[in-house]
């Protein structure tokens, strides 16, 4: 039987994620009260400008004072999209406080403060669900939480960031250099005015940080994640990826240390092989492979950022929460019994494809292979071209330590025939 009483709920922001939030709770709104058992109504909504004209919202919901819209007391469930830090977590922990669950997108908060944020949601006996954090649309942190709670997550890789994929497709596509598509990109709306959180990589190492707790039980912060942009990848690395049968994507790769013992998280430009399901992920789209021991390799795929596709992932989270409500009962909160170390880059072992400027004459290739064997750096392949006095040595290793690859390279930069080093790239995905 239905609950006749409605569940109220108050949106925290009403941009482009919050405004199709209220849009969907209007529109389907008898169809989300037929799974959750109850309507749900949109109690109050809190912006920073009132008077702009929100479509389809009774603007006597509107008010600028999220405080006392959290403080109610007869809200069941607050939804925060409006990201930052500050106010959001302030907020989040008094709704807690007041009685309310809370869902929110705000993957920056998570990676630096889950923890505090999930003991406040136990301390309370509240829900606190974010799955539209990571990957918009993609279903990832349920199935994590709750479909693999059964099995050992061993791997997590992938795509967590659209506006960087769709740049580096464009690069390998039209042989477009990253000025030239990431301006392609700002045209079309997939890049901010400011892009540094997503060519920089912070927006996908805040996505590594939750997904890594998640995965394997362990508390891993934003500091806890090694971070390295893509501004520096050029169409000469491109080239350079072709002629090996890969392309380059800016991936994200939580690991389980080979003994068990620690874990790693990571997100930088890598060369992946043609035939990865990965290389083929084009424009803003995300892709995320897991692998396990018992279900083996699963691929989840989809568009991680806009509107409709993240406020998809917060109504999914809206309709559990309610449910949880109605039945006296509470999600799955932090799992972080394993408590593993989170081990630094140095620790991390790689291919790596090292391209070199050199002098076109006897004994150079001798003299840097020498200094790979000096640190205990095996090579794999290695290609020369030169002309006029001037030569290019393209290194490819087989798997080394981080640590032992920059003494390498600080070694080379020493030799008088190693005029530079152009590019310095992993290679994953084998």
């Amino acid at each position: 039987m239905m609950r006749t009483r409605p569940l109220k709920v108050a949106l925290l922001g009403c941009g482009v994620v919050g405004s199709e939030v209220a849009r969907i709770m209007t529109t389907h709104a008898d169809d989300l009260a037929a799974r959750i058992g109850a309507p749900v109504e949109l109690a109050g909504v809190a912006v920073r400008r009132p008077s702009r004209v929100r479509e389809g919202i009774d603007p006597a919901l509107v008010t600028t004072d999220a405080t006392a819209l959290v403080k109610r007391g007869d809200i069941d469930v607050v939804v925060e999209v409006i990201g930052g830090i500050e106010p959001a977590r302030t907020l989040i922990t008094t709704a807690f406080e007041y009685g309310a669950s809370v869902v929110s997108a705000n993957k920056a908060l998570l990676a630096q403060d889950g923890a505090a944020l999930h003991a406040a949601a136990e301390e309370h006996g509240e829900d606190l669900y974010y799955e539209a954090s990571v990957a918009g649309a993609i279903p990832l942190i349920r199935p994590l939480r709750e479909s693999l709670a059964g099995d050992k997550v061993n791997r997590v890789l992938g795509i967590v960031n659209g506006t960087t994929n769709f740049i580096l497709d464009k690069m390998d596509s039209t042989g477009a250099g990253y000025q030239e598509a990431l301006d392609e990109a700002t045209a079309l709306g997939y890049a901010e005015a400011d892009p540094t959180a997503d060519v920089e990589a912070f927006d996908a190492a805040a996505k590594a940080a939750i997904l890594a707790g998640i995965a394997f039980h362990t508390r891993v912060r934003l500091d806890d994640v090694y971070r390295e942009g893509m501004t520096e990848v050029t169409a000469a690395d491109f080239a350079s990826a072709r002629e090996m049968g890969c392309t380059i994507k800016l991936l994200a790769i939580c690991e389980r240390a080979a003994d068990g013992g620690s874990v790693t998280a990571r997100v930088h430009p890598a060369m992946i092989p043609l035939s990865h399901p990965l290389a083929s992920v084009r424009g803003a789209y995300n892709a995320v492979f897991v692998e396990s021991d018992a279900a083996g390799q699963l691929m989840f795929y989809g568009p991680g950022a806009g509107g409709a596709p993240t406020a998809s992932a917060v109504l999914g989270d809206l309709v559990a929460v309610c449910r949880n409500r109605l039945s006296g009962a509470t999600g799955p909160g932090e799992s972080a019994y394993a408590a593993l170390p989170v081990s630094p880059m140095g620790d991390v072992v790689t291919r790596y494809h090292i391209s070199l400027d050199v002098a076109d004459k006897p004994g150079v290739l001798a003299q840097v292979a020498t200094v790979f064997a000096e640190h205990g750096v095996s090579i794999d392949t290695v290609r020369q071209q030169g002309k006029d006095g001037e030569a290019s040595l393209v290194v490819v290793t087989h798997r080394a330590s981080d640590a032992s690859l920059t003494g390498t390279v600080e070694a080379l930069r020493k030799l008088d025939t190693v005029r530079g080093v152009a590019s310095i790239m992993r290679v994953e995905g084998e």
